[in-house]
């Protein structure tokens, strides 16, 4: 399947996760964000143009003593710079077909394209909404920061995991 940039063309009303407030978010608000530049929306469409997974990015600090410790000791400023994956969707009528893996992996790409060649930042963080999506994001390697609930993944640890592919 293709991740599409966000285009307000497509159907939206349909979306359902489970979640209400990402639903509430694609079905809503997220042209709004777009189109204020808030954050870019990249989506899995079907035949039909009906949105059936989603994800958003933006930039994000997190504080020096929020990160994992070896970034404490390399970063001199007191916020670190990174990339937020504000939210990730699939519809519960596609669910276990490989769409959050698929839409992980391409915003993972994404960040490491513009963390290596226009802006700084030195990890991917989410802030996942429950246990369940925490558990996806530590099944591909980001980190608990305990103090702030956030997950950590590092740009290092990005570029090597595609290398090894």
């Amino acid at each position: 399947m293709k991740v599409y940039k966000y285009d307000r063309k497509f159907i939206r009303d349909t979306f359902d996760c489970g979640k209400e407030s990402l639903n509430n978010y694609i079905q809503k608000n997220i042209t709004r964000d777009v189109k204020n530049g808030s954050c870019p929306c990249f989506v899995v469409k079907n035949a039909f143009d009906e949105v059936i997974g989603y994800y958003t990015l933006s930039t994000e600090s997190i504080p020096k003593d929020d990160a994992p410790l070896q970034f404490q000791k390399k970063i001199r400023y007191q916020y670190i710079p990174t990339i937020l994956l504000g939210r990730l969707a699939v519809d519960k009528n596609h669910f276990g077909k490989g769409l959050g893996k698929l839409l992980l992996v391409n915003s993972l790409k994404r960040s490491l394209e513009v963390a290596t060649h226009h802006i700084g930042a030195v990890a991917v963080v989410v802030d996942p909404i429950d246990n369940e999506a925490q558990e996806f994001y530590a099944k591909y390697g980001f980190i608990l920061l305990p103090d702030s609930g956030k997950m950590f993944l590092s740009m290092k640890t990005i570029a090597n995991a595609f290398e090894k592919q």
